[in-house]
């Protein structure tokens, strides 16, 4: 039986566009795998167009394109075209893993059915995204996918209305869906010696992603509204205060014991004898009160000096940082990743946030 020494023999054709696919073979990219990727000729990745205005219009790349391509190298193949039909059949008698998003029908329509390529490569592991699952032909796009699985109806404020993330969360949680499925599937390959099937689609993804808002409707038939960054379980949790010099800070303060840390702090210390703030039931039922004493207190303090008291004491706090802020430390400027590609340099940040390390 044949078996792969490292990750590093795998080879991985990927024929998925926009995030979710491609997010998986860049992860496997980023773990030594050889990936190519296929584009139609015609219609290569819509993503390569979804360019800022400040961005060059002429090269065949955009920010967004590189942020899930990384490591590969490009083919253009039309799979309806028989000569290249046959090259993309040649590479996938060698290939490990095979991506591919495409809607209800196409697998038919192209001659990538699971059946049919194990015919000619039994040890293929095929991994596929669907929007709504296999037997929908709905176009799924992120944004459709938070207002029909609650995030957005949850995401905002009171005034503000449904909010969507300013991430494609639901591409990113699918394809860390995906991964898994496919490592596990390398592992069942290497006790079977034959390949497999792993799918999934972005609605389930979603909905097994609400956990503890699901359970709190689940168990107790309460429906999330929008909270801003507050938590309904917890409080403080999610308040945002000004300070003196001008910085927006918060709290997660999941205990007593963070509670009174804090207002030892702030040098409020009777707020946690206080009846309606001695537990965190009753900060939640008053937290509005609880938010308007620290904000009164937090606007005559430096952020710098409340924020470092708190982290020596283990107090969960946090500047509220725009994304300049993020890459100007050195922690997240390391896990930048820079290649060229077309002659373009192009940056992103890395998909695998874990360290593996032998003994």
């Amino acid at each position: 039986m044949k078996t792969l020494k490292s990750i590093e023999e795998l080879t991985v054709i990927e024929l998925s566009t926009v995030l979710a696919g491609p997010s998986v073979g860049m992860f496997f990219a980023e773990l030594g795998a050889k990936v190519i990727k296929i584009e139609h000729p015609n219609l290569p990745d819509v993503t390569r167009s979804w360019k800022l205005p400040s961005e060059q219009q002429d090269v065949p790349v955009s920010a967004y394109f590189s942020s899930v391509n990384y490591g590969k190298s490009y083919m253009n193949l039309n799979l309806l075209d028989s000569d290249d039909y046959s090259s993309f059949i040649e590479l996938i008698k060698n290939a490990d893993i095979l991506l591919t998003n495409f809607k209800k029908g196409d697998n038919h329509k192209f001659g990538i059915e699971t059946t049919t390529l194990h015919q000619i490569n039994e040890r293929l592991i095929v991994g596929k995204i669907s929007g709504f699952g296999e037997e929908s032909d709905r176009v799924a796009y992120d944004l459709i996918l938070q207002a029909e699985t609650g995030f957005m109806s949850m995401n905002g404020t009171s005034d503000s209305g449904p909010v969507k993330m300013p991430v494609a969360l639901i591409d990113v949680l699918a394809g860390h869906q995906l991964k898994e499925g496919l490592l596990l599937a390398l592992m069942d390959r290497k006790l079977t010696g034959k390949g497999s099937e792993v799918s999934v689609s972005l609605y389930d993804a979603a909905v097994c992603s609400l956990a503890n808002q699901a359970s709190n409707f689940l168990m107790t038939g309460h429906i999330a509204k929008r909270m801003g960054s507050l938590h309904p379980n917890i409080a403080p949790y999610g308040e945002l205060f000004q300070t003196k010099d001008g910085v927006t800070i918060t709290f997660a303060i999941g205990s007593d014991q963070h509670f009174e840390k804090l207002v030892n702090t702030l040098k409020c210390p009777e707020l946690a004898n206080d009846i309606r703030f001695l537990h965190n039931a009753q900060r939640i039922e008053n937290r509005a009160i609880l938010a308007e004493i620290m904000q009164s207190i937090l606007i005559n303090l430096q952020s710098k000096e409340i924020l470092s008291e708190l982290l020596l004491k283990n107090v969960p706090c946090a500047e509220v940082k725009s994304i300049d802020s993020v890459f100007s430390d050195e922690k997240a400027q390391a896990l930048i990743l820079t290649e060229k590609i077309y002659g373009l340099e192009t940056k992103r940040v890395q998909t695998t946030a874990f360290k593996f390390n032998h003994d």
